[in-house]
Parts: structure tokens; C-alpha cells; sequence
């Protein structure tokens, strides 16, 4: 969500941004008035691409072991996990049947709502033929307690923090110097802060100190297969999701059919279904190698597909007419239309699924089934087996590179392609 809402705020027309600027515009104004509306439907399918995720990794929050800890808590979660873990394929299809159940209420009751009502949002000068549809928003769209309670509550409310930040704005263009209490206050938060940086870092450094030779070694081959996986399976992702997420972006009709499937699909946690997969590739002899690869697919592609989605619903209808004005063929919109108007959300795709990508290798890496652990080399499987293990400072020096390298290729490839997309794939006049 985060990553979207970023990507939003770089992809703003140059001419909205000249508005706020010359309407002298709050903080607060901006906000409500033009980076959130802006970013509305990209937050929307990245919402449920969050809580999907949410669903896909609660087996692995709900029950995890630490050491010689069993840690685990109520909910459906664990009880997926131990299911798994017993190989009891009955309690696993519960399990699922529940959870789909519960996915597609969600999607009938919130989603389909939400993703109707962000259809308003949409940069374009011509309405859509064939706008989203949703029961449950006609509904709330003729009562009139709504109306009603907006009337009397939101908009006062609405108004007077408009009034309130506006003043507020104004005020702090006229008088610019900080209050002396506000810069102490500042100063004591900084050296409190530095000051616990600085203890962690002593802490961390006497703790991986403590590394021998054999798992530095272990660590770093780990983390160059973890990252050719990562790699590979991204790839392998692209392939399908870029053009069946703009086919059920631009058809409305489909995409009330493909959204819900896409989201339990999405939800269903992978482990569940592993045990599964793994028989049929240990039979195959195939093994985890080929498995990890299918279990971070499983919990990446997503990414990429809900994303690619949500850039196709906000192609403003008017380019769509004018590429039918002029003939284009299939190609021609493809070039010139379609990938150029996805790729600022194709881009934030991509950075989630690589981030759950590694995320997912703890998972997808190092796997018990009835009393048999299943390991490949990782960076995942270090991690994991170092937990089990209460090896602390392999957990400690794993845990670091992975956070490093994630850093890094952020700052040497997404960062840069976020940055041609907020130049040169901007939707500006």
C-alpha cells in the first residue's frame, strides 16, 4: 500500500500540482483533494492485495517454533498449520473451505463496494461504457440514513478541518520561526533515538562477532541462490500476469468474475496446499528445488497481477477511444496504450512480489511434513533453520544481508524505474 501510494504521488499531473500551488493549498487540502482521490484506485487493489497476503502468511504467524519453543495461538492459521504438519488432508479442505467462504464475503460486501465507488476517481474526461457494478453500493447509494448522516456529521466535520489546516497554513507562511520548545523537544526525541541505535549496534556487533568461518560461508551462498530464485520466479510471474491482468482490467464484466477467484487464490495459504505439492515432485523427482520456485510463485504472482489490474482500470476511457479513432491494431495498443499507461503500478508490482518474494523463501525453503524436514539452499532455509535451532547470531547475520540486499536492489533498480515512470510514463498534458 505504501509503495502505491508513493508511486501515486510521483505519477500526479505536473498541472495539479501548479493548481495546489497557485490556490495556495494546505497540507491537509492537498491530501484530501488530490493526492488521495489520485491514488484511490491503486490503494484500493493493493488493499486486497494486502489482506490476501495477510491471509497467505497467517499459518506461519499463528504457529511458528523458536528453539525449543513451541509458540502458537487460536485461530485458523494454526490450525491449517497443524493440520499440514499431520498430514490430515481432511481438517486442511476445512480449513480452506472456511476461509474461501469467509474471502468471498469480504470481497461481495467491501471489495465490490469499494472498487464501484473508486471508479469516480478515474483521471479521464469521457465516462466508461461499462463502469464496475455492485449490489451492495446501489443499495447504500438509495438509503437515505446516509445521506442524511453525511449531511449532519461528515461534511461539518469535513469543512472545519479544511478551515482549521488552511489557517494553520497560512499562519506558518507568515511566522516561519520554530518555537523554542518545539526545538528541544526535537533535540531530546534525536539523541534518545541515537542513542538506542547506538546500543543495538554494540549489542548486534558482540552478537555476530560470534560467526565462525563455515556460516559467513553459509549465509552468503544461501543468499545468492535465494536472490537467482527470486529472480527467476519474478520473471516467470511477468509472463502471465501482465497480459491477463489488462484483459480483466479493461473489461468490467470480467474482472467481477476474475477479482473474487483471483483474491482466494490469492488468500489461500500456500503451505496448505505444499504438502501436496511437494508428493507429486518428490514422486516426479523433482524435489524442494523446483518447490521453493512453485511456493514463492504461489505467494508473488499476486503482486504483480492485482497491480497490473488496478493500472488497467485507470486508463481514462478517452485514450481508449481515441486508439479506436485511429484504428490501432493489437500491437499498436500494446505499445503505445497499454504498457506505457501499467507501468508506473507494473513497477510497484514488481517491488511487492520481490519483497514478499523473500519473504516467502523462509517459507518455501526449509519445510516440515509428518515429522520430515525438506531444505533447499537459501537464505530462507538459513533463517529457518537457525530459528529452529536458536542459533541467534546465524538469525541475526541471515536476517541482516537479506535486509541489506533487499535495500540495495531497491536503491540500484526500482528506485530508477520509479523514477522513468514519474518522467517519462507520467499522464500529464
Amino acid at each position: 500500500m505504501t509503495f502505491s501510494f508513493y508511486s501515486s504521488l510521483k505519477s500526479i499531473p505536473r498541472e495539479m500540482r501548479e493548481v495546489a500551488q497557485v490556490y495556495r493549498w494546505s497540507w491537509w487540502q492537498r491530501f484530501t483533494q488530490m493526492e488521495l482521490p489520485y491514488a484511490a484506485i491503486g490503494l484500493v487493489w493493493n488493499s486486497m492485495m494486502s489482506v490476501a497476503g495477510g491471509w497467505f502468511f497467517l499459518m506461519a504467524c499463528e504457529m511458528f517454533i523458536l528453539g525449543n519453543r513451541d509458540l502458537r495461538l487460536p485461530g485458523l492459521g494454526s490450525y491449517l498449520q497443524t493440520a499440514a504438519n499431520a498430514g490430515d488432508t481432511r481438517a486442511i479442505v476445512w480449513g480452506l473451505g472456511v476461509m474461501i467462504g469467509i474471502i468471498v464475503l469480504i470481497d461481495q460486501l467491501i471489495w465490490r463496494p469499494v472498487i464501484a465507488w473508486s471508479e469516480k476517481f478515474k483521471f479521464e474526461q469521457v465516462e466508461s461504457v461499462e463502469p464496475p457494478r455492485s449490489f451492495v453500493l446501489d443499495f447504500l447509494q438509495r438509503s437515505k440514513v446516509l445521506p442524511f448522516l453525511a449531511r449532519v456529521a461528515v461534511r461539518p466535520l469535513r469543512e472545519y478541518l479544511s478551515l482549521y489546516f488552511a489557517s494553520r497554513h497560512a499562519a506558518a507562511g507568515e511566522n516561519r520561526k520554530p518555537g523554542t520548545m518545539g526545538k528541544w523537544i526535537s533535540r531530546a526525541l534525536l539523541t534518545a533515538m541515537l542513542a538506542g541505535l547506538a546500543y543495538a549496534f554494540v549489542r548486534m556487533s558482540i552478537l555476530l562477532a560470534g560467526l565462525t568461518i563455515a556460516e559467513v560461508r553459509g549465509i552468503f551462498v544461501g543468499a545468492g541462490a535465494t536472490l537467482l530464485r527470486v529472480a527467476f520466479t519474478l520473471v516467470l510471474a511477468g509472463l502471465w500476469t501482465i497480459p491477463v491482468g489488462v484483459i480483466v482490467g479493461l473489461k468490467p464484466k470480467l474482472s467481477a468474475i476474475a477479482q473474487p477467484l483471483a483474491q482466494i487464490a490469492a488468500s489461500v495459504p500456500a503451505t496448505a496446499l505444499f504438502p501436496i505439492i511437494l508428493l507429486v515432485l518428490i514422486r516426479a523427482g523433482g524435489g524442494l528445488g523446483i518447490g521453493s520456485i512453485v511456493l514463492l510463485l504461489l505467494g508473488t504472482q499476486w503482486y504483480i497481477l492485482f497491480n497490473v489490474i488496478a493500472g488497467a482500470m485507470a486508463i481514462p476511457t478517452d485514450l481508449k477511444e481515441v486508439c479506436n479513432v485511429f484504428r490501432f491494431d493489437k500491437l499498436e495498443r500494446w505499445r503505445e496504450l497499454y504498457l506505457p499507461a501499467i507501468f508506473p503500478y507494473l513497477v510497484t508490482g514488481f517491488v511487492t512480489a520481490s519483497g514478499g518474494a523473500w519473504n516467502a523463501s523462509i517459507i518455501a525453503e526449509y519445510f516440515r511434513f509428518k515429522g520430515h524436514t525438506y531444505t533447499v539452499t537459501g537464505l530462507g532455509s538459513v533463517i529457518s533453520n537457525a530459528t529452529d535451532t536458536g542459533n541467534f547470531r546465524v538469525l541475526m547475520g541471515a536476517t541482516i544481508l537479506m535486509a541489506a540486499m533487499v535495500v540495495t536492489i531497491n536503491r540500484l533498480l526500482w528506485r530508477r524505474l520509479y523514477a522513468l515512470a514519474a518522467t517519462r510514463f507520467k499522464l500529464e498534458s
